[in-house]
C-alpha cells in the first residue's frame, strides 16, 4: 500500500472533502478518498475536482491568514518555476511547479507560503481560467490584487 496522504478535496461545484488516500496519481482518472468523519471510503473522479490539497493536518491554524503573492525571491527554486494561477471561482493561488503543462489534465504547486497548511496541491486544468509562470506570474498577482482591493 502507498503513503497515508492527508487531502482536502475541493470540487468544481464548492464542495469540500476531507480524508486520507493511498492511490492518488496525477495520471490516473480517480483515487479513493477514505473521509475524515469514518465513513466507508469512496471513489473520487478528478474530472469533478478543482484542486487536492495535500495538508499537514485538518485544522491548521483558523486565525492564520495565508499570504497571497511571492515573497522577494528566485524565480526558480527546487520546487520548480514560480507560477500562479487564478481559479475559475476567483481564488488565486501562487506557488512553484516543476509539472505544469497546458496539455497535462493537472499539475502540482508547491506553495509559495511555507508556513502555510498546504504542503502540495494539485491542480486541475480545467479549473484554472488563467495560469501564468515565471515575470508573468507577478503580472497575474498584481493584476488580480488590485481588482479585489
Amino acid at each position: 500500500m502507498g503513503e497515508n496522504n492527508q487531502v482536502v478535496v475541493h470540487y468544481v461545484d464548492g464542495k469540500i472533502m476531507k480524508g486520507t488516500t493511498q492511490d492518488f496519481f496525477p495520471n490516473r482518472t480517480s483515487f479513493h478518498l477514505i473521509p475524515l468523519d469514518g465513513g466507508s471510503g469512496l471513489e473520487v473522479r478528478t474530472k469533478q475536482l478543482k484542486a487536492v490539497f495535500f495538508v499537514r493536518d485538518f485544522t491548521g491554524d483558523p486565525h492564520r491568514k495565508d499570504f497571497v503573492g511571492f515573497l522577494a525571491g528566485p524565480g526558480e527554486t527546487a520546487q520548480g518555476k514560480k507560477i500562479a494561477v487564478l481559479f475559475r471561482d476567483g481564488e488565486l493561488m501562487c506557488g512553484y511547479s516543476l509539472s505544469f503543462s497546458p496539455e497535462r489534465q493537472g499539475f502540482f504547486i508547491f506553495p509559495a507560503d511555507t508556513s502555510s497548511n498546504n504542503l502540495r496541491v494539485y491542480v486541475l486544468t480545467t479549473a484554472a481560467l488563467e495560469v501564468r509562470a515565471g515575470a508573468a506570474a507577478d503580472t497575474l498577482v498584481d493584476r488580480v490584487m488590485k481588482k479585489s482591493a
